[in-house]
């Protein structure tokens, strides 16, 4: 298979370009007048025109990531035009004109050709994963395959929202201690270039004989001003290794892993993430897609490989013919009141409402958490620069003590 560019007009004349992967230009001809596309040009990828290259390039360097919040607002624009009668493929003709996001305009616009060709407003969407992700996409299946696309659209507003919500809640926990340890690097940073040499001429002028703390700081201090672009080198060295580990497959499982056991942080990121399964699985229960689709498209779409991959080893067992409670139990991810509230929703056949309640559950611990995260860190903070300030003391100030008491004893 290889990438085809190509050119040409549809059904309604209008000039249409894209790629399409074909093992010829036949066949990328052939796939074309299946969507009803007419080819002009189509040009195999590796002898592309260097000027549309550059394009492209520009094309995508100028696209930024679809926000959550064009998101939730194109979510509820489609409620409102849907549920008016207006067909989808005129409402997302009318969005992709009116969106404020130039990223979101295109992708709608790639949408509106590929609906008039037709194809399904699911697979229309699904060409851009990184904007609809898999969660997104199946539920705009149901409700395209149901006839409830405007309730399927207003409960993923719903559901975004309270996404943008949690997000925001976690920043503004984590600002001030950011805002602490940047200030102490820049503080440090300034004391071993500028402080710690000035006093270092003075005392070498004083042929004194330093004290370990002092020696020490001024290794230190020495080792930053001359050889600290090797320690810079390596650490962005060490940062591109770690970025590449992430991309793979195990390297994201282990830092998924990784961020759910750091300190004070890590039960937070646990209950968002699981908060956001309970809400995801109930909202997607209550739109009537089967238990086991629900739980693989979750487990793609919670953002966390290490929690995904559970939650695919409960989709096994329930296919096996296990319960959800005790496939949620084996996970080892819930506590005894949640694996009794799911156990209740399953025997009582009110399972979504059950993980409504359970999504709320972990968002009220999550907001307790987040309200005392700045209590628990301040006291380490305080260490931190109480150590710092108290090393620097002795450094500084210690063969300045030695001096003066051996003056007053001559």
């Amino acid at each position: 298979m290889a990438l085809y560019h190509y050119q040409g007009r549809n059904r309604q004349g209008q000039k249409v370009e894209g790629d399409v992967d074909a093992s010829s230009t036949s066949a990328a001809a052939a796939m074309l007048q299946q969507r009803e596309i007419i080819p002009l040009h189509i040009t195999a990828g590796k002898v592309a025109r260097q000027s549309d290259l550059l394009a492209s390039i520009r094309k995508n360097w100028r696209q930024k990531p679809v926000s959550i919040d064009e998101l939730i607002m194109f979510c509820r624009q489609m409620n409102a035009l849907t549920r008016a009668g207006v067909p989808v493929v005129r409402a997302l003709a009318t969005l992709s004109t009116s969106s404020r996001s130039e990223t979101l305009r295109l992708h709608l616009s790639d949408a509106v050709q590929t609906l008039q060709s037709g194809q399904s407003i699911t697979q229309s969407l699904g060409q851009h994963p990184d904007t609809f992700n898999a969660l997104f996409i199946n539920m705009v299946r149901v409700g395209e395959n149901t006839g409830r696309l405007d309730e399927i659209f207003i409960d993923l507003s719903r559901h975004l929202e309270r996404e943008r919500d949690t997000r925001k809640r976690l920043k503004q926990a984590t600002r001030y201690p950011s805002f602490v340890l940047i200030a102490l690097a820049i503080a440090l940073i300034i004391i071993n270039v500028f402080v710690i040499p000035a006093f270092a001429g003075v005392f070498a002028k004083l042929h004194a004989q330093l004290p370990l703390p002092t020696r020490i700081l001024i290794a230190t201090s020495h080792f930053v001003i001359h050889d600290g672009w090797l320690l810079a080198l390596l650490l962005i060295a060490a940062v591109v290794l770690l970025l590449r580990h992430i991309e793979t497959p195990l390297g994201r499982y282990r830092w998924d892993r990784f961020k759910l056991r750091l300190p004070l942080v890590g039960s937070i990121f646990e209950r968002v993430m699981l908060s956001r399964f309970a809400r995801s699985f109930a909202m997607m229960a209550r739109a009537g897609v089967p238990i086991i689709s629900s739980l693989q498209v979750i487990a793609r779409a919670v953002d966390n490989d290490y929690i995904g991959a559970a939650i695919s080893g409960m989709a096994d067992q329930i296919q096996r013919g296990d319960s959800i409670s005790r496939t949620a139990t084996a996970t080892g991810m819930f506590s005894p009141l949640v694996l009794q509230m799911l156990m209740v929703g399953e025997e009582s056949g009110t399972l979504e409402e059950m993980l409504g309640e359970v999504a709320d559950f972990y968002d009220e611990e999550v907001d307790y958490d987040l309200k005392s995260l700045t209590d628990r860190i301040e006291p380490l903070l305080l260490l931190a620069v109480g150590g710092i300030v108290l090393i620097l003391a002795l450094g500084v100030f210690l063969p300045l003590w030695n001096l003066s008491s051996a003056m007053l004893h001559h």
